[in-house]
């Protein structure tokens, strides 16, 4: 949905600091946000490129390089390395951000975002290896 998305990209923006940059009222940014109203192509080019991102990613929530596929050897590995990088959190006695302890809940953000990071990576390469230099799976 794309009021998912925008409310996401906003972040711990204001909507109303976020409705002026863009260019729109407040309560129209929150009607896109709680999916009430859709924006027409004019606004959904605009908050894309306020968030930076492209309009195919508001409308479907995928990027071009979501659409890259992962073979079973790049699961396999993503997985190897998620292992490593979970054992390594663990390790850290008083791992903290900003100087406050993590809880366990952030620990597991962490990881989550570094999975999605690996995996992005992972596509990415993907994508601009020249098959003659790819591994055959």
């Amino acid at each position: 949905m794309i009021g998912d998305r925008l409310k996401k990209l906003r972040g711990k923006m204001s909507q109303e600091d976020a409705a002026k940059k863009i260019g729109i009222s407040r309560a129209r940014l929150s009607h896109y946000e709680t999916g009430r109203s859709e924006p027409d192509s004019e606004i959904l080019g605009r908050l894309a490129k306020f968030y930076n991102v492209t309009t195919d990613y508001l409308i479907t929530g995928k990027t071009s390089i979501d659409n890259a596929e992962l073979s079973d050897k790049d699961e396999k590995d993503i997985a190897k390395r998620m292992e490593e990088f979970r054992k390594d959190l663990t390790k850290q006695d008083g791992l903290s951000f900003n100087g406050e302890p993590m809880s366990k809940e952030a620990i597991e953000s962490l990881a989550e975002a570094m999975e999605y990071a690996f995996r992005q990576t992972q596509r990415i390469n993907k994508k601009y290896i020249p098959k003659k230099y790819r591994d055959k799976d």
